[in-house]
């Protein structure tokens, strides 16, 4: 099935589930196109994608930096960006989606300050409380809390991933996590509302609609399966 058909699919699903839930939110469509050679970005683009997530900055600047890259493509940064890649990815990306700490943001903020630039961003929450996965624990507000007043960072929402057993409950109860933590931190917070859940992938993108999610992320659902890597090394 060519990429055209594929997001005419996922657009349906989306507005079918909509439709079936009364959800009333927008839903936004990410494409995520890690390990996808720039020739299908451009094709998913001119199909209506206006936004992409990439998880990998290695990978984004041997894409990015070539001259057929769509004008007006937003690119979203969703991957775990280590301290020594932080210059790198506010030079390539129009937001970053995965900011897993406050140590990660003071780190983020300073650098937008020293570039004169203000970054649209999400906060990644570990819903799941899977060790293996990155984000703040929802339990620690705190910090969550102090997130959201930093000058040159600015949190609109909340993203995070289901769960590894990919099991619907699970799934669920996760998703259900992340919206509730959003309804406290607008409670707590003195700045405005936090709007945007990211939740939802090709597997579950119904359950993060009826749970509130405000943009799901679709790789396989676009692109098909993902491409093999040409090398092992590690590029994030």
């Amino acid at each position: 099935m060519s990429i055209k058909n594929n997001i005419e699919q996922v657009l349906s699903r989306i507005n079918t589930t909509k439709v079936q839930c009364g959800a009333r939110q927008p839903v936004q469509l990410i494409a995520v196109s890690k390990t996808q050679p720039l020739n299908k970005i451009v094709d998913a683009h001119n199909n209506g994608i206006t936004q992409i997530g990439e998880n990998k900055i290695q990978e984004a600047v041997e894409k990015f930096t070539k001259k057929d890259v769509p004008r007006g493509l937003k690119k979203r940064f969703i991957g775990h960006l280590q301290s020594n890649k932080i210059n790198k990815c506010l030079q390539l990306f129009d937001t970053v989606d995965s900011i897993d700490s406050l140590r990660l943001i003071k780190k983020l903020n300073k650098k937008a300050g020293d570039l004169g630039k203000t970054i649209p961003a999400l906060l990644e929450i570990n819903t799941t409380g899977e060790t293996q996965k990155n984000g703040f624990d929802p339990e620690d507000i705190d910090a969550i809390l102090a997130s959201l007043s930093f000058e040159n960072i600015a949190v609109c929402g909340l993203m995070t991933l289901g769960p590894s057993s990919k099991k619907t409950t699970e799934t669920r109860m996760a998703f259900k996590r992340l919206r509730d933590l959003k309804d406290e931190i607008n409670r707590q917070a003195e700045g405005p509302p936090i709007t945007e859940l990211s939740m939802g992938m090709t597997g579950d993108l119904e359950i993060g609609i009826e749970e509130g999610s405000t943009m799901v992320r679709i790789g396989t659902g676009i692109f098909g399966e993902r491409q093999a890597p040409q090398n092992k090394r590690n590029n994030n």
